[in-house]
């Protein structure tokens, strides 16, 4: 096919899928079957790679998976997406509709919509075409994720009309696609998501987009970001409707009220209808419906004072407690677990709750067999309420908590301070089990394919014993392992291979040194450059780095002071994997002699509007000051946000100089 036919191909072909995708996901109505749809993706790809310079950024075909990102680049929204104010009672909602009448009238109609459990994000489209997508970060800037929304199929990558404009929305893991995710995780051996938000927040932050495309997301647009720019659109329940005009998948649940009482029984109605939804929902948004109103009202410095969102109280459910299991942690902690009878509650299915320890056992009086009450909290962590003590039959059982470890037999002890049971025998199976799960994990090394499932058969196959273990595993070796082929035993072998070169502090976050989570690895990798540095640093020294106190310097000397860990990190070493730091660089306050904050100690307290607190503090570092957690006769200078308390106050009984956030933005500008 010659290219001038290619192209009149390709554009029809383009136009027939926009068409059945938008048939499928938005409408929810069909008209040809997948084997149609299958056919004509398959000529698109054909014709594209045939021509590669007639592929477009609204090709359908973008939405497989575009190429892997090294990381997401920050993105500044033109509008900021601010958070909306919560109620939580009825009456909440009525204080919100006497602030809205006295300051507009009484002649107010509000637009009400449920309050989809997802991940807010921005679309932005020039002349019609999807130009880049964004999370909504801290209302100011967001990450760029425009690779991994393509894949979602209900956003339209062409709109109807050549407008630029920027949408908001809610992407969001519809329950279904959750429930299929985590049967597939649990099969592989992989943490499952806690609840479809967490689900969806993860697929939209993987740097790889084909992992994305599987994930089977859905959005729904709310809102257009300047939408009083729009010629003709008068109302919020307006805007909804020229965005169906426009193509975009809004929620048909919305409703008109003229009272809010109408609002509250709209509340109620759903409140019972939220587990039958095939998506999560968590509550209510309340909007005012008039745009001229919505002015009027306008905004506080969080939240705008025309919409408000109904928060739904967590659903408890009652189920009886089967069963008290005990895992032992890698600390040798021993977290007991109430195994329940399989309930549903906030549209998941519970078999499992934390006890957390011994003591809130004996406090809430926990039997066996007993009728619970279980919700989760923050609608994510399952956890035992009360008992039912009213319903007990006489068949209860007490329980008691072991006085030897369930895995290796050693005797258990109680740490002077702590409530925890403790298993303190280094050589404890389950220890070193999830040290090494804990060694591989995500924020640790990092090791693609190698999650808690395989790690067990490892261990159970006596072919790991530790970290340096992982580092000597041949392809012969993990091919024989369950579900293993060649091919994933050759991407895990490269998976570890490619491990050795992380950063030093993925190395020390993955070793678990106590009370050493990864944000104070990332500080002593900072300081001290390379693992030699580090084990020969005393405690004085340690307590001198910004974050690090007497109890992390105490288990960091205690660490290292242990013959079997520096034999492992000698070990390590010698199999090639890297002990130094590779990041970015600690400021030289020497080259940012011209800089205001160079040398100087600061202090950041209270809430920050345009920054987030871990910018400032890069950004503050990266031209030669320290950041340090506390205000003393050493502090040069405070940055108070809003709510800042205690450290403003001391700020000011000592004279120190305070500077608010536009005070600190300005001067990072110049």
């Amino acid at each position: 096919m010659d290219k001038e036919a290619a192209k009149h191909r390709i554009e029809q072909v383009k136009q027939l899928i926009n068409q059945y995708n938008y048939e499928y996901h938005t409408l929810d109505q069909p008209s040809v079957p997948d084997s149609e749809y299958d056919e004509r993706m398959r000529e698109l790809i054909a014709l594209e790679e045939e021509h590669p310079d007639l592929k477009s950024p609204d090709s359908p075909s973008q939405r497989v998976g575009g190429a892997v990102l090294d990381a997401f680049q920050k993105v500044q929204h033109g509008t900021p997406m601010l958070s909306l104010g919560n109620a939580f009672h009825a009456d909440d909602l009525r204080d919100f509709d006497r602030r809205a009448r006295q300051l507009a009238g009484d002649s107010i109609q509000y637009n009400v919509e449920l309050k989809i459990d997802g991940l807010a994000v921005s679309l932005r489209y020039r002349n019609g075409v999807f130009e880049r997508g964004a999370t909504r970060g801290d209302g100011t800037t967001g990450e760029d994720i425009t690779e991994n929304l393509k894949t979602i199929r209900s956003i339209p990558l062409r709109m109807n009309r050549d407008l630029s404009i920027e949408v908001r929305g809610e992407a969001y893991m519809p329950k279904r696609s959750f429930e299929a995710l985590n049967e597939i995780r649990e099969q592989n051996g992989e943490m499952l998501f806690a609840n479809p938000r967490n689900a969806a927040a993860g697929s939209l932050r993987q740097l790889d987009p084909k992992i994305s495309a599987k994930r089977n997301l859905d959005i729904f647009v709310y809102s257009i970001a300047e939408l009083d720019e729009i010629e003709g659109i008068e109302t919020q329940s307006g805007g909804l409707d020229f965005l169906d005009e426009l193509g975009f998948k809004t929620n048909e649940t919305r409703k008109k009220c003229n009272t809010i009482e109408e609002v509250i029984e709209f509340v109620e109605e759903f409140q019972e209808k939220r587990a039958d939804l095939p998506y999560e929902i968590d509550g209510i948004v309340v909007k005012v419906d008039s745009l001229k109103q919505q002015e009027q009202l306008g905004f506080t410095a969080k939240s705008p004072r025309w919409a408000i969102a109904y928060k739904f109280p967590a659903e408890e459910v009652v189920t009886t407690l089967l069963d008290i299991e005990l895992n032992v942690g890698r600390t040798g902690v021993i977290t007991p677990t109430a195994v329940l009878e399989p309930v549903k509650i906030a549209g998941t299915t519970v078999k499992r709750a934390s006890l957390h320890n011994e003591d809130l056992i004996r406090e809430k009086d926990i039997k066996l067999l007993d009728k619970v009450v279980v919700k989760k909290a923050g609608d994510i962590i399952p956890e035992v309420v009360n008992v039912l003590v009213e319903q007990r039959t006489g068949e209860e059982q007490n329980f008691d908590m072991p006085t030897e470890c369930p895995e290796c037999s050693s005797e258990l002890v109680r740490i002077e301070g702590e409530v925890a049971l403790r298993c303190i025998n280094p050589e404890c199976p389950a220890q070193i089990r999830e040290g090494l799960i804990h060694f591989v994990s995500r924020n640790a090394m990092n090791i693609d394919g190698l999650g808690e499932r395989v790690i067990t058969q490892l261990f159970r196959e006596n072919l790991v014993h530790n970290a340096a273990d992982l580092y000597k595993l041949t392809k012969e070796q993990l091919v024989n392992l369950e579900r293993m082929g060649e091919k994933s035993a050759d991407n895990l072998i490269k998976a570890i291979a490619k491990s050795k070169e992380n950063s030093l502090e993925r190395l020390l976050f993955g070793l678990g040194i106590r009370f050493i989570g990864s944000k104070a690895a990332r500080t002593l990798a900072m300081n001290y450059e390379s693992m030699d540095r580090l084990k020969k640093a005393s405690q004085d020294e340690l307590v001198q780095v910004d974050e690090i106190g007497d109890k992390m310097a105490d288990a960091i000397v205690t660490y290292f002071e242990k013959k079997e860990v520096l034999e492992l990190i000698d070990e390590l070493q010698q199999l090639g994997v890297n002990m130094t730091y590779t990041g970015p660089k600690l400021a030289n306050a020497a080259e940012e002699s011209d800089s205001y904050f160079a040398n100087k100690t600061i202090v950041l307290t209270g809430k920050l509007e345009q920054l987030t607190r871990n910018d400032a503090k890069s950004e503050i570092e990266r031209l030669g000051g320290k950041i340090t957690g506390s205000v003393s006769k050493n502090t040069d200078l405070v940055i108070a946000g809003e709510a800042a308390g205690s450290k403003l106050a001391k700020a000011e009984e000592l004279n120190i100089e305070v500077w608010n956030e536009q005070r600190l933005v300005t001067e990072l500008k110049k």
